[in-house]
């Protein structure tokens, strides 16, 4: 108000003696006279010393009339009840327990690869086969004897029932034939070797060694094969949340590289804490149906740690600290049909926060009018003026 007082009071006065001093100005550039120009420009300088004092008083008693241009405008919320979920955001890498690399047990040569990459191969399935060296000759040989000896032990146990020949002569029979079934079981173990076969359903992800080669039991590896079906994110979680991040728990998945997001939960917590980073290790279930997601991918957790049914939530910018470390927000009291109320400072008791909001435990009951903006110039007791929009 006081600024359109004094646009008015400069107008009037402009208007009044505009025109005599335009010519007068005129005039006096049109003479050249550097020391009558120069007392010209005193002379209007001076005038406007004049109108500013003018403007300033004027201002002054429009001050001390005007008592609503005092009190502070604000603007507010109402708190309410509401579910608050707060979560732990922690990040995470894709693996799978049904991801291995496939090693020979036998020493020898590559004879046979059955599949290659891509390949859906099934438990058992026989993908690669290694040359036995011999052993399939030796395994001929020790069935030949093995058939001589059963068929000594055989006669050998009817003479023994009637009662004929020794018994010596009977155990000799019994354990030359056992021997001979426990070499050509052990032989049968070695020759099993050299099949290679799937140890578990899945996909071919990668052939690495050729037929033809040379391949070290243990060492040389065949091929990778992986299933995408039981996938899970493990991802170390900080030991302060042992008691809230347990099985069941419900987490939000996001994998940026594919834009996509999954809802799932908490498969396994572990039971140990680990004591170089103080932290314990989760598992967390993702569905793959349509096997998008592969192993050692980067995903972004939020693990839903703490839910208050209740929960009175306020942006933290409102929250101020007195000298003493008590945390406390201004509350609207006793408001008026014109929008006019008393400032109340209120101390408050937090609990968890969630981007910008936080958790307000004691102090603000269900329905307070806070103060939003200007709750940082306001002061106790004071009075302001309501402009919600």
């Amino acid at each position: 108000m006081k600024h359109i007082f004094s646009v008015l009071i400069v107008t009037l006065l402009l208007a009044s003696c505009g025109g005599n001093k335009k010519n007068t100005v005129e005039k006096v550039l049109e003479t050249n006279n550097l020391e009558g120009i120069r007392t010209k420009r005193a002379e209007l300088v001076a005038e406007q010393d004049v109108i500013h004092s003018k403007i300033k008083l004027l201002d002054n008693r429009i001050k001390t009339l005007d008592t609503t241009q005092n009190i502070p405008l604000i603007t507010t919320f109402k708190a309410k009840e509401e579910v608050f979920n707060h979560v732990l955001e922690l990040q995470g890498n894709v693996t799978t327990k049904n991801l291995l690399i496939i090693t020979p047990e036998f020493n020898g040569i590559l004879t046979n690869v059955y599949v290659k990459e891509g390949q859906r191969v099934s438990k058992g399935q026989v993908l690669a086969k290694i040359d036995d060296g011999g052993l399939s000759q030796q395994l001929a040989q020790f069935r030949i004897q093995s058939d001589l000896a059963k068929t000594t032990f055989e006669r050998q146990k009817r003479l023994w029932d009637q009662k004929i020949g020794s018994e010596i002569q009977f155990l000799q029979a019994k354990s030359s034939y056992q021997s001979q079934q426990e070499a050509i079981n052990q032989l049968q173990q070695q020759i099993n070797k050299t099949t290679v076969r799937a140890p578990f359903s899945g996909t071919i992800d990668d052939v690495i060694t050729e037929k033809g080669s040379v391949v070290g039991a243990g060492q040389t590896p065949l091929m990778q094969i992986v299933n995408l079906d039981d996938m899970y994110i493990e991802t170390d979680v900080p030991e302060s949340y042992v008691s809230n991040v347990i099985k069941g728990k419900s987490v939000n998945v996001e994998f940026p590289v594919l834009g996509k997001n999954i809802d799932t939960e908490i498969r396994q917590a572990g039971a140990v804490i680990n004591p170089v980073n103080r932290t314990f290790r989760v598992e967390i279930g993702v569905p793959n149906k349509d096997k998008s997601i592969k192993p050692n991918l980067t995903a972004r957790l939020k693990i839903n740690d703490y839910t208050n049914e209740k929960a009175i939530l306020v942006p933290q910018s409102i929250i101020s600290e007195n000298a003493e470390g008590e945390q406390y927000v201004y509350v609207v009291k006793d408001k008026k049909d014109n929008d006019e109320g008393k400032v109340s400072k209120v101390i408050i008791k937090t609990g968890k926060t969630q981007g910008d909001v936080i958790e307000v435990l004691e102090g603000v009951p269900d329905g307070a009018e806070l103060i939003l903006e200007g709750a940082r110039s306001v002061k106790d007791g004071q009075t302001v003026k309501v402009i919600n929009y």
